[in-house]
């Protein structure tokens, strides 16, 4: 049942057309880190990424080098971006905004610059962007109790701190345009809503997005991690870091807390209200934006299925998402965004 993917212009991702990646191999990958001045040991294995393509290798000790130098950690892990997602300088204000949380002591994974300063390189046949991290330890956690929620609000007000600081002129911004009519239009253009269901998806989605739009008037944007779900979040002893900033927007600050807390309403009320009395000691944050959870969790569903229809000549994600173009997924999603719907519909 699946369609072939058409282009429909400027989507939420930036550019128009995906190519896609799929020959690269562990022989690339360490040509590649060699070429960016490490000595590599051989060992090189995939980690798990849907979108970007993710190794992690090991590099030889520096030859010659300070004793200090054996102790240090000999893996790193080599991110290779999608092409045709983000422009260069779009990544590089993803390594800006890292670098700026780390000068403001905010735990984040920066990368490690290669022996020209920068962070970001293009593998020697073009076409593809990598970047290479330190490999930091630590686990996700099982549950976000009381103290955890509020350990976890002290650090995103930290966080959006240190994202209000500059802007992101290249950057998504995360609006009912980009994540929902540009990725409506993607849908319709490509016939991947079935026929019979077609005149529905485009008149609930239009009208979450006139609504959504309304209410984000006058609302801060500033840089944010943008998947910040508990996948994302890992502690280490003490500390407690997000990783993964390859999603960061321009987006109201809540897009950072909703998606930490599962169910919605009354269900998470008072995890939300914990989260935000830790995220007060920090920062201030603006309880009036809390009205965009409902409407961005609709963008989110519209998003989401955008993502994966754009992917789905990507041989991973036909494997991984096994519902997906089915009519039971189609029937699931209506349902889901006419709920939602009706719930941004009672949003005063």
């Amino acid at each position: 049942m699946a369609r072939k993917q058409k282009s429909a212009g400027k989507s939420a991702w930036g550019d128009d057309v995906t190519r896609y990646f799929f020959d690269l191999g562990p022989d690339e990958v360490l040509k590649a880190v060699e070429d960016a001045g490490y000595e590599c040991t051989g060992l090189c294995y995939a980690l798990n990424s849907y979108e970007n393509r993710v190794y992690e290798v090991e590099i030889e000790p520096v030859r010659n080098g300070p004793p200090s130098t054996l102790a240090q950690p000999r893996r790193r892990v080599v991110k290779f971006y999608r092409p045709g997602r983000w422009t260069p300088d779009q990544i590089r204000e993803e390594h800006q905004f890292i670098a700026d949380l780390a000068g403001s002591e905010v735990p984040a994974v920066s990368p490690v610059p290669f022996p020209d300063g920068s962070t970001l390189r293009e593998v020697p046949s073009g076409g593809i962007w990598y970047t290479v991290f330190p490999k930091i330890g630590g686990r996700i956690p099982d549950e976000l109790d009381r103290p955890m929620l509020r350990r976890v609000g002290r650090l995103l007000g930290r966080l959006h701190m240190a994202g209000a600081a500059r802007p992101a002129r290249h950057r998504i911004r995360l609006t009912p345009e980009t994540y929902g009519l540009a990725n409506l239009e993607f849908l319709l253009s490509g016939g991947w809503f079935p026929a019979e269901q077609r005149d529905f998806f485009e008149r609930v989605i239009r009208e979450i997005c006139s609504i959504a739009d309304g209410l984000f008037d006058g609302v801060s944007m500033i840089r944010t991690h943008g998947d910040c779900h508990r996948g994302n979040l890992l502690v280490n002893g003490e500390q407690m870091f997000l990783v993964d900033f390859d999603d960061m927007v321009t987006a109201p600050p809540v897009q950072d807390l909703w998606l930490l807390l599962p169910g919605s309403g009354e269900e998470v009320r008072d995890d939300l209200e914990e989260m935000l009395e830790g995220y007060d000691e920090m920062n201030r944050f603006d309880r009036r934006t809390l009205h965009l959870i409902e409407p961005l969790r609709a963008l989110r569903m519209i998003h989401f299925a955008a993502w994966i229809a754009r992917r789905w000549q990507d041989p991973v994600f036909p494997r991984t998402f096994v519902q997906f173009n089915t009519p039971r997924y189609w029937n699931e999603l209506a349902n889901d965004l006419a709920e939602q719907l009706a719930r941004i519909k009672e949003i005063p």
